[in-house]
């Protein structure tokens, strides 16, 4: 997925995998997944998808700061 954001792109195939949680299972509707991901550049983003009962019910991308992400692999 890609997205801009200020006028900075953020692509999940561009980027690295810093961590992934997962809640449920493949086809469970309160399901979902967050991934962090890491750009070239050193930006941080958090990708979120899950099923249609769950907090994210559609694909989406948000940019996060260092901190943010560091509280993001602290807590999962």
């Amino acid at each position: 997925m890609k997205k801009i954001i200020c006028g900075t792109e953020y692509d999940t195939a561009a980027s690295t995998v810093v961590k992934k949680y997962t809640e449920g299972y493949y086809g469970d509707p309160a399901g979902f997944e967050e991934t962090l991901y890491v750009t070239a550049d050193g930006k941080y983003f958090l990708y979120t998808n899950g099923g249609a009962d769950s907090k994210y019910p559609t694909e989406s991308i948000k940019r996060m700061g260092k901190a943010k992400a560091e509280e993001f692999l602290a807590a999962h």
